[in-house]
């Protein structure tokens, strides 16, 4: 090996066998390590020493110690290997048969209806991938929960996990008949609603609605006193369809209680903001090809899946 060499293509290596050296405590412990022998190692040491043009290590018969600059390269040295085996291993990743266990975080409306199929396309295409499906509204600690990833519902509050915007889940108001026969008209206003009982689903709203003219823009926020509130989506579902009161849910949940005249959506011009969905997971050095798979499918489904929803909720 030549000096031009390791200033081109094989520096990783010189480094790699100062790292070895250093870290093995001699030259022939270190050669044993990398199965190759002292004479190579010692050659390696003089050409990384040679292309920095610093002295690393001081050598005598029974003594070998790093110099300062020796201290300093072992320690950058050490950083840049490991961040170049990640950089491989995230390649490697992205292009191999993916297999194991990915454990996915899904909220628990989306978890038990609307996000099993792409899940069940993934699992079809990846036989030696296993999935723990794992229904639970918020993560907020993926490292201590085993969790590889998540879907979320709503603006991301933690700043340190990666977050894909997949799409957005359009909302509609809607009432069963039997509440809007005892009102005597349907309501086309927001004024009409606000005199009707609410039901509320707490995760996004509570005591406050904001409903938008789909043509004009135009926004009006409704002060409501619910007679039912709730953290489920099923369960809000359930409640409007009793009659106890006026929901703001999901179009993708109610379109087909629509389309059978088992609630009725009211006040059609005016619109809930859409939700944002997002698929979230921490920050890490490289990440696993089952992983990186999932996102790539979900990245590819669920947009389509969405808009399917709002074309049912015009």
């Amino acid at each position: 090996m030549t000096a031009s060499e390791a200033q081109t293509g094989d520096r990783l290596q010189l480094m790699e066998t100062f790292v070895r050296i250093v870290e093995a405590g001699s030259l022939s412990a270190a050669a044993a390590q990398l199965r190759t022998t002292q004479p190579t190692v010692s050659r390696r040491l003089k050409l990384l020493e040679r292309s920095l043009g610093v002295r690393l290590l001081q050598r005598t018969t029974h003594v070998m110690r790093l110099t300062v600059d020796g201290e300093r390269c072992f320690q950058r040295a050490k950083e840049l290997l490991a961040s170049w085996a990640a950089f491989e291993a995230d390649l490697r990743g992205a292009q191999e048969e993916p297999e194991g266990t990915l454990r996915v975080a899904m909220p628990h409306a989306f978890g038990q209806d609307r996000f099993v199929a792409p899940m069940a396309a993934f699992l079809r295409e990846h036989p030696r991938v296993a999935v723990e499906w794992l229904l639970r509204d918020e993560v907020r600690d993926f490292i201590a929960a085993g969790i590889d990833c998540a879907i979320q519902v709503g603006e991301p509050a933690d700043p340190a996990v990666i977050a894909v915007k997949l799409s957005e889940v359009p909302r509609i108001v809607v009432a069963a008949p039997s509440l809007i026969a005892a009102a005597g008209a349907p309501p086309e206003d927001p004024d009409d609603l606000a005199a009707l009982p609410w039901l509320a689903l707490r995760t996004f709203y509570l005591s406050e609605v904001a409903l938008t003219h789909a043509r004009t823009g135009e926004t009006r926020r409704l002060r409501i006193r619910p007679r039912f509130s709730t953290d489920s989506l099923f369960a809000l579902r359930s409640a409007a369809l009793e009659g106890l009161g006026v929901c703001v849910g999901s179009a993708w949940l109610l379109t087909q209680d629509l389309a059978q005249g088992r609630l009725l959506h009211v006040a059609p011009r005016w619109q809930a903001p859409p939700l944002p969905v997002y698929l979230t997971y921490p920050q890490a050095r490289f990440y696993p090809s089952r992983l990186l798979r999932f996102v790539a499918t979900m990245r590819a489904a669920v947009p389509e899946l969405l808009a399917d929803d709002r074309r049912r909720a015009r």
